[in-house]
């Protein structure tokens, strides 16, 4: 069984972080472990990119980013049946498409333009340039928070297959429903705020949230040589 690592004192909490950036710091102490070795930061853009820039510093770590994306309801921009990852690979929410009475078309459809979507923020935010080797390496991937965790098990199973030497998933916040279905997925688990309860939304572990436009998120990456 993997390893779960969270601040007990934050279980059950909300409005637990400053910012993106606090977390950032907060889990880079949590990962100190790691510091200086032959590992690099995954950060799943947009707002798992502020998070990674910290860790990545804390612990003296190169950092990239990883572009996995939700596969979006129709009519719901906010909730998802799956995620793609950078390959293409498809994850999907076989019981929520079912309970939704969602056709098959429709699902299709939603799949291209999340491809479409990948394409294109990978453009933007690696300038299209090949990814970098994770082969034996430790993998910290990151993200402002898990929901249903399937947009980082998207990432998760696209970084197994580039064969790490380990991987390890450090978030601010997730639901603890969540956490149990990615825990076995991985290597190790940093989530600092593990609630339970309903609804659960990552924007109510943060004092200040907002949704990031493009351009901070190039100006984090450009301090990092990316893009």
């Amino acid at each position: 069984m993997a390893n779960l690592i969270e601040d007990r004192s934050l279980r059950n909490k909300v409005y637990v972080f400053k910012d993106r950036k606090q977390a950032g710091s907060l889990l880079a102490q949590k990962l100190s472990g790691y510091k200086d070795s032959d590992g690099i930061v995954l950060g799943i853009p947009s707002g798992g990119v502020p998070v990674a820039a910290e860790i990545a510093k804390g612990l003296g770590l190169s950092l990239d980013v990883i572009i996995v994306r939700k596969i979006q309801l129709p009519d719901n921009t906010e909730a998802g049946f799956g995620a793609v990852g950078p390959d293409g690979e498809v994850s999907l929410n076989t019981s929520l498409i079912s309970q939704l009475h969602l056709t098959k078309k429709e699902v299709e459809r939603q799949i291209q333009i999340t491809v479409d979507i990948i394409k294109r923020r990978n453009e933007l935010f690696r300038g299209g340039c090949p990814f970098p080797s994770l082969k034996d390496k430790v993998v910290i991937v990151v993200d402002d928070g898990l929901a249903s965790g399937y947009t980082m098990l998207s990432a998760v199973d696209f970084i197994k297959r580039h064969k790490p030497e380990k991987v390890v998933i450090a978030v601010p916040t997730a639901p603890k429903g969540t956490v149990d279905f990615i825990l076995p997925q991985v290597d190790e688990l940093v989530c600092l705020n593990v609630r339970g309860g309903f609804p659960f939304a990552v924007a109510n572990a943060y004092e200040t949230w907002y949704d990031l436009e493009d351009e901070e998120v190039i100006s984090i990456l450009k301090t990092f040589h990316i893009g």
